[in-house]
């Protein structure tokens, strides 16, 4: 066997922070792997360098076989098509071997992570605005929200092993995007549940433009409930908990242990609600913006049109009633000038739900 290489494959975000605490985490990992072994890393979209970059410069370094792993939590659309397509076509071009591995997943790593960040906003409101019996708060754990109600259900299932782990009072799932409930239905909802403290704990790697979403709707849902104290807990970030999990995902590769969660897995399986999507070419679609950073849409709260503060996600409404043509509204205007990507999404069978996206309609600024 030749030299082995490590390649940490990033989504990307418009976010430099984002951007900047991935790279952080990639020069963190080398710790925790064998010395002999570079490790370098690249992103899908948004951000420079793109995954080419790394397996070049690993390749370069003499590596002739690449262990690479997705930088993500779950395995949706980016770890299951999107990545792996874009390492297909760069091992068939060079002619080396580049195997690759899975989803950080649930865990009890990466549950004990979420635990210790939960704990961590817990130890913080006690000290501050007083002690309260982790059974007398509702905790409120946050997801990506995704097209793939088997990556949506693993949140649920990490709130789960939380809340039954840690002991709270009561606990809620909500999304950032794409699915239902939103943040802001979601905390409205808690609300009226009369919890004295409510934590609010975004299940995510990096900040960016959804942290700031999530953050921002709690501050204005707290300002509508001042007699609910309103905690926000750190996200993950660079935990060392979540390293030793990449790591653990990197050498398990070896071993051939590299399944996604593919049991519930829409592309294979007719999951409820998503019956059109078995068998759904494999591919990816994001050359489009590959590299691309701080300009893409909506990375510029400061220019936007549609929102104040943090984005709301707005600004993809329209777009995505563009994109789910089974049910089409006569109250939308400006079909017009879309955001015309060179791919198709699959209808969502719930875009309409008022817990969804369509909770934002009312942020939305006056048209001028």
């Amino acid at each position: 066997m030749g030299k082995i290489g490590v390649m940490l494959c990033g989504h990307g975000s418009r976010s430099e922070d984002a951007v900047r605490e991935f790279s952080v985490l990639a020069e963190k990992l080398p710790a925790m792997l064998p010395p002999e072994w570079p490790v370098d890393y690249g992103y899908l979209e948004f951000a420079n360098p793109v995954i080419r970059k790394g397996l070049d410069n690993l390749r370069e370094a003499g590596c002739d076989r690449i262990l690479a792993v997705p930088g993500m939590l779950f395995a949706a659309m980016h770890a299951k098509n999107d990545i792996p397509s874009v390492l297909r076509e760069y091992a068939t071009k060079h002619g080396i071997q580049v195997d690759y591995g899975r989803e950080l997943g649930v865990n009890a790593n990466m549950i004990a992570a979420a635990s210790e960040r939960i704990q961590e906003a817990v130890d913080r409101a006690n000290a501050e605005l007083g002690e309260l019996h982790v059974s007398q708060t509702c905790l409120v754990v946050i997801g990506r929200g995704a097209s793939d109600p088997d990556a949506n259900s693993n949140v649920s299932k990490i709130a789960r092993m939380l809340w039954e782990g840690m002991g709270f009072g009561w606990c809620e799932v909500g999304y950032s995007g794409v699915t239902f409930p939103l943040v802001e239905p979601c905390l409205e909802q808690v609300a009226k549940l009369g919890y004295k403290r409510v934590i609010v704990f975004p299940y995510f790697l990096f900040t960016g433009i959804l942290i700031d979403r999530i953050y921002g709707f709690t501050d204005m849902v707290a300002e509508a409930h001042p007699e609910t104290q309103w905690v926000k807990a750190g996200y993950l970030n660079d935990h060392p908990k979540v390293l030793a999990t990449f790591a653990e995902r990197v050498t398990e590769i070896l071993e051939g242990n590299t399944a996604m969660n593919c049991g519930l897995c829409k592309y294979r399986t007719q999951v409820l609600g998503f019956e059109s999507e078995v068998g759904m070419a494999q591919e990816s679609h994001h050359h489009h913006v590959e590299g691309q950073g701080a300009q893409a849409p909506g990375s510029n709260v400061a220019d936007c049109t549609k929102c104040d503060d943090f984005c709301t996600g707005a600004c993809r409404l329209d777009m995505d009633h563009h994109h789910h043509h089974h049910h089409d509204h006569d109250h939308h205007h400006g079909h017009d000038h879309h955001h015309h990507h060179d791919h198709a999404h699959p209808p969502y069978p719930h875009a309409d739900h008022p817990m969804g996206p369509e909770s934002v309609r009312k942020h939305l600024k006056p048209e001028h």
